[in-house]
């Protein structure tokens, strides 16, 4: 999360998100997590599989999802896409960062999918 603020300290709003999570994979790399960008992802429903399903921005460490807005405002649905994404992969943590706001601080949205006891409370953060 470090990472996201100090890019948006540095540059602000209004740029495109590529931009944003350009940096943001270049950063957590530099950091020595395993960072992929634009990850096509599948699932399978009732016997019906969706090769290119949808595509994560970035998958950290293969643990969290990123994902990079740029827009004025987040709206529900936003969140909602990224629960999606975690129940599909089996992922149980994600971040939803909007560079677009005017302080990163308050576009950032930790999103947690039904995590087991055994992870630390400081992941637990939504129950």
């Amino acid at each position: 999360m470090d990472a996201s603020v100090r890019i948006h300290r540095d540059l602000g709003p209004g740029l495109f998100e590529s931009v944003y999570e350009a940096l943001l994979a270049k950063q957590l790399a530099q950091r020595g997590l395993g960072v992929e960008q634009q990850r096509v992802l599948g699932f399978t429903y009732d016997g019906v599989h969706f090769e290119r399903a949808f595509i994560a921005d970035l998958i950290v460490d293969e643990r969290v999802i990123v994902e990079v807005k740029s827009l004025e405002k987040l709206a529900p649905v936003h969140q909602k896409q990224l629960y999606t994404y975690l129940r599909l992969t089996n992922l149980h943590v994600g971040l939803l960062l909007n560079f677009g706001a005017v302080r990163m601080k308050e576009g950032i949205r930790r999103v947690v999918n039904d995590l087991p006891l055994s992870v630390s409370p400081r992941l637990r953060v939504n129950q």
